[in-house]
């Protein structure tokens, strides 16, 4: 169910378990301010999520209340994962959901790293 991104932060939501070690994951990075990991529901032949590792709603939330270096941290992650997977020169697509209207379902900042395959236009028109 999508969240409304002004919520409080949910303790039990799935990435937070999988941070806690609660949940497995198939990870490809991990450093003090971010985990990457293999989507269980891929959306592209290559997906990823990267995810902080504080307690932090949406991207509106990390910006506002997360240190400079989680934030550099957690930026620097997502590129580092892209270039160690190869996907810098055929390209990939970036998306992180904010809120009710883009239908952001973990109550948890998440970026989508999708590749792998032309993926077309950003939004069906």
């Amino acid at each position: 169910m999508p969240i409304d991104a002004t919520l409080p932060y949910d303790e039990t939501n799935i990435f937070a378990r999988i941070l806690r070690g609660e949940l497995p994951s198939k990870t490809v990075y991990e450093d003090d301010y971010a985990l990457a990991f293999h989507d269980i529901n891929p959306q592209a032949p290559l997906h990823i999520l990267v995810i902080p590792k504080g307690p932090y709603v949406s991207w509106d939330d990390f910006s506002e209340r997360a240190d400079d270096a989680e934030i550099a941290g957690f930026i620097r992650a997502v590129g580092l994962v892209a270039r160690e997977l190869g996907l810098v020169a055929p390209g990939y697509r970036l998306l992180a959901n904010v809120g009710l209207d883009s239908h952001q379902e973990i109550p948890h900042l998440h970026v989508h790293i999708f590749a792998g395959k032309k993926l077309g236009p950003m939004l069906v028109r």
